[in-house]
């Protein structure tokens, strides 16, 4: 279904399996909804979209309570929240009053609604869109939602050769291409899930490992040209999906190589530059760079 994006998909399929969610931020027409409809499909999971807007209230998303004549009582209806995954598309055009509606169920995959707690499914994955190009309209999600996006991934286009294998395979449906159109097979369910995250859990980090990551993230915090450095919960978020990368290449340990690869999508939205330092042209994916490089290595 998605070619050209092996990076994006091994991301994301890291995050779902690590219990994390993700920000995919890209421009339009990049396969960032096919990916996550499809994803639902192959591991026969639910799946339900959200087209972020400034009208939208918190109980759009969330649910509401209904009077239900026949019995005279209220009734919670679930909203949209209640599937595995959820697709917030373009989140930054939502008010921050309807960004703030998805923090406790990223948190605590629950939602409280008139004094009672609502459990939502397990697996529960939410995957948010933004465009970075439109800022017309747009709404910057706050540090604190920010925080809880395990990655934040930079999907680009494909190359030529990608480009070329997509408009082979989807010209004929007009590209209208689903999944239900072109058969995805179901290879995974929930159990399995459930079972590849206690996997994920009891793999090997040493404590060099350890101590590589804990630098890692105070070196943000130390260093002049971040005003908001990696918090505590960036280096847990880091190492956890290190962890996910070393089972995703068949290895039950960490390695540094594995933080590496995972530094820049689990950091780059967790840190803030000085405007000096943007007003100069310096980009996070830079500014973190240097930081990778400056931090010693374990053997």
């Amino acid at each position: 279904m998605i070619f050209g994006q092996s990076g994006t998909i091994d991301l994301v399929l890291i995050a779902l399996f690590s219990c994390g969610h993700v920000l995919l931020e890209g421009p339009p027409g990049v396969a960032k909804t096919l990916l996550v409809r499809s994803l639902a499909a192959a591991l026969n999971l639910s799946y339900r979209r959200v087209q972020m807007t400034p009208d939208l209230l918190p109980n759009d998303v969330t649910g509401s309570v209904i009077y239900r004549a026949d019995s005279h009582q209220f009734e919670f209806r679930p909203g949209p929240l209640f599937a595995n995954f959820l697709l917030a598309d373009e989140i930054n055009r939502a008010s921050a009053r309807t960004q703030s509606a998805l923090l406790e169920a990223m948190q605590e995959l629950q939602v409280t609604h008139a004094g009672q707690t609502h459990p939502l499914p397990d697996p529960f994955v939410v995957f948010a869109t933004q465009n970075p190009i439109e800022e017309e309209g747009t709404y910057p999600l706050p540090l604190a939602q920010l925080d809880r996006f395990m990655f934040k991934v930079t999907v680009d286009y494909p190359t030529a050769e990608s480009e070329q294998k997509i408009l082979k395979s989807h010209h004929a449906t007009s590209g209208l291409s689903s999944p239900e159109q072109l058969n995805v097979e179901r290879v995974l369910g929930p159990e399995e899930i459930m079972a590849d995250r206690q996997l994920i859990r009891e793999t090997f980090v040493r404590d060099e490992v350890i101590a590589y990551v804990q630098k890692l993230v105070h070196a943000t915090r130390s260093d002049e040209v971040f005003q908001v450095g990696a918090s505590p919960r960036a280096g847990l978020m880091l190492l956890i999906a290190a962890k996910g990368l070393a089972r995703l290449n068949g290895r039950d340990f960490v390695t540094p190589d594995d933080i590496k690869e995972v530094y820049l999508p689990a950091l780059r939205h967790r840190v803030v530059l000085h405007a000096a330092n943007e007003l100069a042209g310096t980009s996070t994916d830079e500014a973190l760079a240097q930081v990778l490089e400056q931090v010693e290595v374990p053997r």
